[in-house]
């Protein structure tokens, strides 16, 4: 998942952006409306994280940009103006959810994930195949009915490629579903991920790599 959060506190939103990392999203910032509005037009988000009162652009111009747009990211105003009229006016914006300052963590990370899932592209909450079930919400993974412990971004990229299936995802596209906006194009660490993940699969094989397409999930060959 890709997460945009726009907050004009830095402090704030590196704190914001940390967090949700360490919950296993690919994390990008905007410190104004202007720089929001480009990063949108370069990314393709699953959440916008918007502050209100921003510079620049108004987070409520900037909302309404979003919510008018083809294809459109779901949309939590994060906001100190927390009246039930306010409320209001800002889903009014075309905002998808509305959570005041301050807030308690662990809800805004439910919210998200609620709104990641609420996109028309989304698919059921367990994520099934090759005897692989991950359940995004609970943060579980199993193979053949074997609990995994997996890194964040090795749950990430597997989340991927399992909402991929049967495509393939080339590294570039794994670099900025799992990653983010900072990430080195010429870095290995997908190929150093992909290679921790098949080992804490485990036999059969199921991750297949095709040089200059990708990776992608596929039933194991019969023994």
């Amino acid at each position: 998942m890709r997460v945009l959060v726009v907050e004009d506190a830095r402090a704030l939103a590196s704190v914001i952006a940390e967090g949700l990392r360490d919950n296993g999203m690919a994390v990008d910032l905007a410190y104004d409306g202007l720089e929001a509005a480009a990063k949108l037009d370069l990314n393709s988000y699953n959440v916008v994280v918007l502050d209100r009162d921003l510079p620049g652009i108004h987070g409520d111009v900037l909302c309404r940009l979003i919510a008018e747009s083809d294809a459109r990211a779901m949309i939590l105003m994060l906001t100190a103006a927390g009246s039930p009229s306010e409320r209001v006016s800002g889903l009014t914006l075309g905002a998808d959810d509305y959570l005041t300052k301050p807030f308690h963590f662990p809800e805004l990370v439910l919210r998200i994930r609620a709104l990641a899932r609420r996109q028309s592209s989304a698919r059921a909450r367990t994520l099934c195949a090759v005897g692989i079930e991950l359940d995004p919400v609970r943060r579980t993974v199993t193979r053949d009915g074997r609990h995994l412990e997996l890194s964040v971004k090795e749950f990430a990229l597997l989340e991927a490629l399992l909402r991929a299936v049967p495509a393939y995802l080339s590294a570039e596209d794994l670099l900025e579903q799992v990653w983010d906006e900072h990430a080195d194009p010429f870095t290995n660490t997908v190929a150093v991920t992909i290679s921790r993940l098949r080992r804490k699969l485990g036999a059969p094989p199921v991750i297949t790599t095709t040089p200059g397409v990708g990776y992608r999930i596929i039933e194991p060959s019969p023994s």
